[in-house]
């Protein structure tokens, strides 16, 4: 450090012109690549890219959940590790298929048979990479280090080939099985969705909830009326029987000149029980079904029977539940065990079948008008209210999921809960409650995944089927060229080119055909971990360097959705969790608070945000605006304010030392140990801001880090710069070592956030150096550690603001002198002479000293709001005790009360100061700072020469002098206390404005007149 070469700043800052020439330059080096190339050798730390599909524009979510994937592979990079960051891009799935047939007008699925497949197909995967140019541009502007030469994708047919294989693994298992259920199904796309996905679309909706008459035809209570509650009318039609619980209690009772029944928790008021009987006894009862409007030939005139089922509930409705198998999996499985049939009038489009009478044609929620009117002409309505509720809405297309039984394709997901029970207590959860409660909750009700959608473009499902129902899963191209007697290698895997490959079936000989499903989109992103590199057909070794990931990170509403999807696969194929860490994200919101959509028009373009405030600015807000899952608002106001109270101030300071440096030539300082007091608490503040950050970016904890670092950059600009200006105009070497010192580590922490503005300013610090990017991560065991330092430089600052407080409140002038200030604190006695000169020099006073015990009279009284609450009639005996007691000592009192001691303190007592006249006293919790408010004549010559430093500073300013300009001053003034005033303080004045010479007479130029002090001055440039 004996020679040092500074690059100055550029006078005029522009953020966004700072981040464009950076870009160049990180490009021009290659630093990205050089920065994996340096750590090729380190341990590595494991990364996955949750990709985005790219058929929609870039908005600010995508540049939230970037920058928190930057940030820690930036910080862990510089300590050392190697961090693989391999881009991708999800192309396959609804929402591909439904911008594609927004485009071509199509409303249903046939339109895409009748266009055809393949042609669909083909479209498709023209959108699905539309936007890859807009998302490689935000991903490049904002500074997100990820490997977009080689990214993944998954319609590549090695991406489809890997994912083949994981479901012939999981299939060999016995896990991979197709079954009719009742499934979440979307009836506009016609496809059933996994329950990840349906938790993903819940929307308020208002339902009617209707208690309908099921008149008995027989058993016990013959001729009463059985009270079934169901917020769904639309499933009356298809009622084939009414189920109750086996062990409730249900009550035949008389309300209105009608005999009911229900459960008798859910009886209503006015009702008069008659009889009870448990459900197992009701069951066997007949019951004439409420609506005929679908045929059932096989049933006789007493088919509808009273069934039991333990799923029935009596907390809610009437403890009597009408059975719909066709669309309620419970129902279903009720009819199974008795032999019911599946009733089913609604087609696959979510509409009634035509020839169903009243209600034909219509969606299936609409037909709920009418079947109510239909039940009241009948007088069966016995009750009809609205139900506010959350209700699942296909989380692509908005429409309304209907409960569907149709065949499809599941993997057993509950027959590993277990497993993924336990690789969740293995997880490392940010915020750590989601592990037990959103997610651990969604894992202990877990159900198996319906893998398998009716759609088109998608990974096929690799399973071929002969007519003797024997199944053959294939796991790769290869393979399926073995079982198809041709080379089919270079086959595109994708419909409908895969469709036409049949073979002999390995156990029959007959001709076996794929069967016509694709997989949930959401198997191909959890498929990614060896996906990407094709493996195992390919690239082993990378797939096996790389997993599991340390780290992952998405929006909060992944949790059901990639975070799930990516431990099951994990778990299901290779016995163990893809990630060991998960960092949920918050939404971004706008100025006002709303969710960023469409449909508000309040979406903000990042481009814009970039070119106005910087990336930088934007990624500080996403990084350090509150912890990482809290959602966040992005506005001009929050980015204007990080851009003055941290950008601007951190580059400010690193300005200011360039222009000192650069003035008076670079000297090495001396050992910390002998350097200034400010010098010393900066670097062991420092090592404390080290230790802290690094703390809580190892703990994913970006908030708590970001806090401390702009705490920090505000110490250093408004204490420690501040404090020392006149050390730096003075060239002090030591000073002039600290704040480069502090700078080249504050640099180094701020670098994972901010990585524009701190590679520009680490190249002007070390005018020969690399990209900060491809330094190392700061260590606090390399700074001085002297807590105790720390402790008292935060005494005394908090002792400078009571101070200021006091000042403020007698209305004395900030530049005018004081002879003394007197403190009460705990520790004071500790605080060195050189600690208490900065209060003093702070304060404006000529020394600090403790405080004496007569300078304030204390008077104490009860707070007998509090006290009286307590001790009643003993009150007044009390404060007569306190009255007599004295003065507290360190805020409290101890009296005796009735034999019985007492020690009173806080919101106890109310204490009184009055000081000694001409003292003005402050005190916040037990610490004390008076001044000494007389003035002598020199006080006031002093303070009076200090106003005048201030109106000639501001002339020099107005003047457009630098700060190191030397300027000759004239002067004259006809107050003659001030014309003293500036003749005894002359060279107070002459250093304070760098004044080469001062004279009392005019001189050359304007003269700037002063009416507050009667003074005229003339400035000239030297």
């Amino acid at each position: 450090m004996n020679e040092r070469a500074f690059a100055p700043l550029p006078a005029d800052i522009d953020l966004p012109a700072v981040e464009r020439e950076i870009l160049a330059r990180w490009k021009a080096a290659d630093v990205f690549r050089r920065s994996l190339e340096r750590t090729a050798d380190g341990p590595r730390w494991g990364f996955f890219e949750g990709p985005p599909t790219a058929n929609g524009k870039p908005g600010a979510h995508h540049v939230e959940a970037r920058v928190f994937k930057d940030l820690f592979p930036r910080f862990k990079t510089m300590k050392g590790h190697h961090v693989e960051r391999r881009a991708g891009w999800d192309c396959h799935g609804l929402p591909v298929e439904l911008a594609v047939e927004k485009e071509l007008g199509f409303t249903k699925k046939q339109d895409i048979e009748a266009y055809g497949i393949a042609e669909f197909n083909a479209r498709c995967r023209e959108s699905a990479l539309r936007n890859v140019a807009d998302f490689a541009a935000m991903t490049e502007r904002m500074g997100y280090w990820v490997d977009l030469d080689n990214a993944y994708l998954t319609m590549a047919p090695s991406y489809v080939e890997s994912v083949w294989w994981s479901l012939k693994q999981i299939f060999d298992k016995g896990l991979l099985v197709e079954d009719h259920r009742v499934t979440p199904y979307c009836p506009r796309d016609e496809t059933p969705l996994s329950d990840h996905e349906v938790a993903q679309g819940y929307q308020d909706d208002v339902d009617p909830s209707v208690t309908v008459r099921f008149p008995l035809t027989s058993g016990p209570w013959a001729g009463a009326n059985l009270l079934a509650w169901t917020t769904t009318p639309w499933t009356l039609p298809s009622n084939t029987a009414v189920a109750v619980h086996p062990e409730a209690t249900y009550v035949l009772a008389e309300l209105d000149g009608e005999r009911i029944v229900t459960a008798e928790p859910l009886l209503p008021e006015k009702a008069q029980p008659l009889e009870r009987l448990s459900g197992r006894e009701l069951a066997g009862s007949t019951y004439q079904r409420p609506l005929d409007l679908v045929p059932l030939s096989s049933f006789g005139d007493d088919a509808f029977t009273v069934l039991t089922a333990d799923y029935v509930t009596t907390d809610s409705g009437t403890g009597i539940v009408h059975l719909s198998p066709a669309f309620g999996a419970e129902d279903l499985a009720v009819a199974r065990e008795h032999g019911l049939p599946v009733v089913n009038p609604i087609g696959v489009d979510g509409h009634f079948l035509a020839e169903v009478p009243l209600v034909g044609g219509r969606f299936f929620r609409d037909a709920n008008e009418s079947v109510i009117a239909e039940l009241e002409a009948r007088g069966l309505l016995a009750a009809h209210e609205p139900y506010p509720h959350s209700y699942p809405h296909c989380w692509r297309c908005g429409t309304a999921l209907i409960y569907y039984a149709l065949p499809s394709w599941f993997i057993r997901t509950t027959a590993i809960k277990d497993r993924l029970v336990a690789e969740n207590e293995a997880t490392d959860w940010h915020p750590a409650h989601i592990k037990h409660g959103r997610y651990g909750a969604w894992l202990n009700n877990n159900v198996d995944w319906a893998l398998s959608r009716n759609r088109f473009w998608g990974t096929p499902l690799p399973i071929w089927r002969c007519a003797e129902d024997h199944l053959t899963c294939v796991g790769s191209l290869r393979e399926l060229s073995t079982v198809a007697g041709q080379d089919l290698k270079d086959l595109d895997p994708h419909r409908p080119f895969v469709d036409k490959i049949s073979f002999p079936c390995p156990d029959c000989g007959g001709e076996a055909r794929r069967v016509p499903q694709v997989v949930d989109v959401w198997y191909d992103s959890g498929s990614m971990p060896f996906a990407q590199w094709g493996a195992p057909h390919r690239d082993v070794e990378q797939f096996e360097a790389s997993y599991p990931a340390q780290y992952i990170c998405e929006g909060i509403d992944q949790t059901r959705g990639w975070f799930y999807s990516m431990m099951t696969v994990g778990t299901l194929v290779f016995d163990k969790s893809s990630y060991e860490t998960v960092l949920c994200l918050g939404l971004i919101l706008d100025a006002e608070g709303r969710k960023m959509s469409k449909h508000l028009g309040n979406i903000l373009d990042p481009f814009e945000l970039f070119d106005r405030y910087g990336a930088d600015a934007v990624r500080w807000l996403m990084l350090a605006g509150g912890s990482p899952w809290v959602d966040r608002r992005v506005g001009d106001d929050a980015l204007s304010e990080i851009v003055r109270k941290v950008l601007l101030t951190y580059w400010n300071a690193a300005s200011f030392l360039l222009r000192y440096a650069d003035l008076a030539g670079w000297r090495p300082g001396r050992p910390v140990t002998e350097r200034h007091v400010l010098d010393r608490w900066l670097l062991a503040e420092l090592h404390g801001v080290v230790a802290d950050v690094d703390a809580a970016l190892e703990d994913f904890d970006s908030a708590g880090a970001g806090r401390r670092l702009a705490a920090f950059i505000d110490d250093l600009s408004n204490w420690y710069i501040r404090r020392s200006r006149r050390r730096f105009w003075q060239a002090e070497p030591s000073a002039m070592a600290t704040l480069l010192e502090t700078l080249d580590v504050l640099t180094r922490l701020l670098a994972p956030f901010v990585p524009f503005v701190t590679d520009y300013l680490w190249q002007h610090l070390h005018a020969d150096a690399d990209s900060v990017h491809l330094a190392s991560w700061p260590s606090a065991a390399d700074l001085p550690d002297d807590p105790a330092l720390v402790a008292q430089m935060r005494q005394v600052r908090d002792l400078v603001e009571l101070g200021r407080s006091t000042r403020a409140a007698n209305k004395i002038r900030t530049r005018q002198p004081l002879a003394r200030a007197m403190v009460h604190a705990p520790g004071f006695a500790e605080i060195g002479p050189d600690l208490r000169q900065q209060i003093a020099e702070e304060l404006n006073v000529r020394t600090v000293e403790p405080m004496t015990t007569d300078l304030v009279k204390v008077t104490v009284k009860p707070n007998f709001r509090v006290l009286g609450k307590r001790f009643g009639p003993r009150m007044r005996r009390l404060a007569q005790a306190i009255a007599a007691a004295g003065a507290p000592v360190d805020g409290t009192l101890t009296v005796t009360l009735d034999g019985e001691t007492i020690t009173l303190g806080g919101d106890d007592l109310v204490l009184t100061e009055q000081p000694r006249a001409g003292w003005a006293v402050t005190t916040v919790n037990g610490t004390s700072v008076a001044l000494d408010l007389e003035l002598d004549e020199e006080l006031t010559q002093s303070g009076l020469a200090r106003d005048a430093v201030r109106l000639v500073q501001d002339t020099r300013k107005g003047m457009g002098l630098a700060i190191a300009d030397r300027i000759r001053l004239w002067w004259t003034s006809d107050r003659p206390e001030v014309a003293a005033a500036l003749r005894t303080h002359r060279e107070l004045l002459a250093d304070e404005v760098l004044a080469v010479e001062v004279a009392e007479g005019t001189g050359d130029g304007d003269p700037v007149s002063f009416a507050e002090l009667g003074l005229t001055v003339w400035l000239a440039p030297v």
